[in-house]
């Protein structure tokens, strides 16, 4: 498997595990429909948030962040949008990124853009 791979399956288990623990229940991980794919789906209180994952494993250049670029945000508001059309019932929607970097040697620096 690719190095890059591997990063990005660590990145998703250590989101998905800091989600849970600030009180987000998980639905669903590596939804996909087609092309399109959600890295997580998760509740929180009323709402239901898209959780794009980057990981990076330093921030060389720059934060994991600004790997969500336009593309990648369209892609996600049609994967949200299939999602609702096959499981309707969501009044409140919510858009994050949660930027993960792994540098060696360090714990992981976790953080979570919110309603991007």
């Amino acid at each position: 498997m690719a190095k890059h791979i591997k990063l990005g399956i660590e990145g998703e288990c250590i989101a998905a595990d800091w989600l849970q623990k600030m009180g987000y229940q998980l639905i669903d991980r590596n939804w996909r429909y087609s092309h399109l794919e959600i890295d997580i789906v998760a509740m929180q209180k009323q709402t239901l948030h898209f959780i794009e994952v980057k990981t990076r494993s330093s921030n060389a250049f720059g934060g994991p962040e600004l790997g969500v670029n336009r593309r990648k945000m369209i892609r996600l508001k049609q994967a949200a949008n299939w999602y609702l059309k096959m499981n309707p019932g969501h009044i409140w929607i919510q858009f994050d990124i949660v930027a993960i970097t792994l540098n060696i040697g360090q714990p992981p620096l976790i953080e979570l853009f919110e309603d991007i």
